[in-house]
C-alpha cells in the first residue's frame, strides 16, 4: 500500500507543468508562424520548401497549443473524488497497483497530462488518461482486480491494490 499522497497536491502540480509547457510552446509556436511569413523564407524554385516546412511546424505547435490549453482547462474545473475498496476507478482516482515482480506503481487517471511523473514526498506518481491504454485498462476496474496492459515490450499484468 501507499503512504497517503495529497491529490490536490499531484493535481496543483501537474496543472503547473502543463500551464509551463503551454508557454514555451506558445513562444515556440509564435516564433516558427513568424518565420513561416518571413520573406527570407520565401520558396527560390519549385524545390525549395523551407516556407512549407515551416507553416507545417507552425501549424502543428499551433494544435498543440490548443490541446495544452484544454488539458489546463480540464484540470483547473477537475473536482476530486475520494475512492474507497469498494470504488470503481475513475477520473481523479489514484491508483496503487503491483506489476508482476510485486513492486508497487502509483496512477493517477486524469483529463490532460498523460505521460507526466509528479513526484510528491517520494512517491513518483504516473499520470493516465482515460484514452491512453493504462487508463483504459484500470478504469471501470475495482480493488484486487487484475489488468493486462499491453505495451510494445509484451503482455503485462497488474494487481489493484488501492484505490484513494
Amino acid at each position: 500500500m501507499s503512504a497517503a499522497v495529497d491529490k490536490q497536491q499531484v493535481l496543483d502540480i501537474l496543472r503547473n507543468l502543463l500551464e509551463k509547457d503551454l508557454e514555451v510552446i506558445i513562444a515556440s509556436q509564435l516564433e516558427s508562424q513568424a518565420g513561416a511569413t518571413h520573406s527570407e523564407n520565401k520558396a527560390e524554385g519549385d524545390k525549395d520548401m523551407r516556407a512549407t516546412e515551416s507553416s507545417y511546424l507552425a501549424r502543428g505547435l499551433a494544435k498543440r497549443v490548443g490541446e495544452l490549453r484544454s488539458s489546463v482547462s480540464a484540470l483547473s474545473t477537475l473536482r476530486l473524488r475520494e475512492f474507497g475498496p469498494e470504488s470503481v476507478a475513475a477520473l481523479t482516482a489514484l491508483v496503487t497497483v503491483e506489476d508482476e515482480e510485486g513492486d508497487p506503481l502509483l496512477y493517477f487517471i486524469a483529463p490532460g497530462g498523460g505521460g507526466i511523473v509528479v513526484e510528491v514526498g517520494q512517491q513518483k506518481i504516473s499520470v493516465v488518461t482515460p484514452s491512453s491504454p493504462v487508463g483504459m485498462a484500470l478504469i471501470g476496474r475495482y480493488v484486487d482486480d487484475e489488468v493486462e496492459l499491453r505495451t510494445p515490450q509484451g503482455a503485462q499484468m497488474l494487481t489493484i491494490c488501492e484505490l484513494m
